[in-house]
């Protein structure tokens, strides 16, 4: 979403989907339970092509895949903990760079499988994405397999995990940072600065991140200019096809839903059954939408201070309607003098806010968040680092994953820049207005952020999507979703003319995720496409 100055910066908008929260305590198990690495030789399959194959793409709609084993596809230290269980096999898929070139070079996406465990009564593939953009999907795609190991899903669907283009373990990869740049860009609060000087640096250290991209990605300004959701869904038409499946069986979360979204309306035909959890409002426009989302994380941070404020040790005190100047006396102080840590690094006033904002996205991370806060009275912010660290995916070693880069590259080409710096402005002071815990007590910034400065044009725009002869969709919708606002799945639902399940808690998605109840329906929907009736919730 759209990068602003201060609180309201891009740091602030959904990259880690809480698959990937639920999934650190399961780190290291396979789906049916062990630790083995799988020794079996690589296999070769042809199951395609299957359906209409748009023309010149017939080499890509009937490849076949080398299914082996997946030691060489893990680019984290999640990947490596998840991706050595037994059964899993990965491959890799071919696909064009450029889809209006197809006799181009093409380029790699990594794929996992965990195979159905009924293969007599099998359905087809189910695919899974967890959203970002940018986040890989393979670790995702084997927490789903272990969540919905022995129910029916997990017995009549192999699950699929895929890194879509320029993540993780597809080649070649967007980066645009350093690891060293990364932690020198989050130690330096210059967003704060939004005097005439403070501005003026803020757009040119954008517009050197945009050149950056440009220059340090495989392919270069091809590989950005065909990046986003709209290649992706393409992308995803010639798995479903290579996988040997009529129809297409999906669930996306958070920012995958508008790969489903945009699928849907580019294959209506080919879909067969999405489930679409968190999603983004088709028709919002990028300033609205960010706007939107800082509303979600107030109520999320409202939630947080009921439930702190009823414990003898809440670190914003014992007085809700205090609970933000409370809040504000803790972090606002490190925009001027941020944390020495035990690492050598600095928790910044940014860090702080990112650490915050990433235990907001569950319930379960209310308890370790009252725990940092607590530490950072006490000048202690090794755990709010942590939970930032997490966040932006750095791992122990000072390592980061390229989440972040391809945050800004896909948002880059999948939204029409923001140039209007009234527009800017006007966003800024609104964000502060919605979401007073994220006010930074600085003025509002005019400043543009990177993808005014892209090195190449957008390739989509927001807009209602149209899906004539699309089956019913499942859109799931959490109400106090801090993230995706509610209504946001509300309004996807009706643009697609599906059914909407909505789902009563503080957190940011929940489908095949072990709530019985959303599982049960969800289950019944991949399976025999039954929807749940109109209104249905769940708690």
């Amino acid at each position: 979403m759209t990068r602003l100055s201060g609180a309201a910066r891009s740091r602030l908008t959904v990259v880690v989907a809480v698959t990937l929260l639920v999934g650190v305590a399961l780190a290291g198990c396979s789906p049916d339970g062990s630790s083995r690495r799988d020794a079996e030789p690589p296999v070769t399959e042809t199951r395609g092509p299957r359906g209409a194959v748009p023309a010149g793409l017939e080499r890509f709609y009937g490849q076949p895949l080398t299914w082996e084993s997946c030691a060489g596809y893990a680019t984290t230290d999640d990947d490596r903990s998840e991706l050595g269980g037994a059964g899993l096999r990965c491959a890799r898929l071919r696909v064009p760079l450029d889809y209006a070139k197809p006799d181009g070079d093409p380029i790699t996406l990594g794929l996992l499988r965990s195979p159905a465990a009924e293969r007599d009564r099998r359905i087809g593939s189910l695919v899974v994405n967890p959203g970002g953009p940018g986040v890989a999907g393979l670790s995702a795609a084997v927490r789903v397999a272990r969540e919905v190991r022995g129910g029916e899903v997990g017995r009549r669907f192999d699950v699929v995990g895929f890194d879509p283009r320029g993540v993780g373990s597809s080649e070649p990869q967007v980066r645009c940072l350093t690891d060293d740049e990364r932690d020198e860009e989050r130690a330096d609060d210059d967003e704060l600065d939004t005097s005439p000087a403070g501005i003026e640096k803020v757009e040119r250290d954008q517009r050197e991140f945009a050149a950056r991209c440009a220059e340090r990605t495989g392919n270069g300004a091809a590989m950005l200019a065909n990046l986003g959701s709209r290649d992706v869904a393409r992308d995803l038409d010639v798995l479903r096809s290579v996988l040997g499946d009529e129809g297409l069986n999906y669930v996306g979360y958070s920012y995958g839903t508008r790969i489903g979204s945009t699928y849907a309306e580019a294959f209506p035909a080919n879909a067969r059954a999405l489930v679409l959890d968190g999603a983004l409002d088709p028709n919002q426009d990028p300033v609205t939408e960010l706007v939107a989302q800082g509303e979600g994380f107030q109520v999320a941070f409202d939630d947080f201070v009921a439930w702190c404020v009823r414990r003898q040790d809440c670190a914003l005190g014992r007085d809700a309607g205090a609970a933000v100047g409370e809040f504000h006396e803790l972090v606002r102080p490190l925009g001027d003098d941020p944390l020495e840590l035990r690492d050598g690094r600095v928790l910044s006033y940014s860090d702080a806010t990112t650490g915050v904002v990433q235990a907001l996205y569950g319930e379960e991370l209310w308890e370790p968040l009252n725990t940092a806060l607590n530490g950072l009275r006490t000048r202690d912010g090794e755990l709010l680092m942590r939970l930032a660290d997490f966040y932006l995916q750095r791992d122990a070693d000072g390592h980061y994953s390229t989440t972040q880069d391809v945050f800004t590259a896909v948002r880059c080409v999948d939204d029409r820049a923001v140039t209007d710096r009234a527009v800017v402005l006007a966003a800024s002071e609104r964000y502060r207005e919605v979401a007073p815990f994220l006010d930074d007590g600085r003025p509002a910034s005019s400043s543009l952020d990177a993808c005014a400065f892209w090195p190449v044009p957008n390739t989509s725009d927001r807009h209602v999507p149209s899906a004539s002869g699309l089956k019913p969709v499942l859109v799931v919708s959490t109400t106090n979703d801090p993230a995706t606002p509610y209504a946001a799945g509300v309004a996807l639902a009706a643009a697609l003319g599906g059914r909407l399940l909505t789902f009563e808690a503080t957190q940011h998605t929940i489908a095949l995720q072990g709530n019985d109840c959303v599982d049960a329906v969800v289950t019944a929907y991949l399976v025999d496409g039954t929807l749940p009736a109109d209104g249905a919730r769940c708690s």
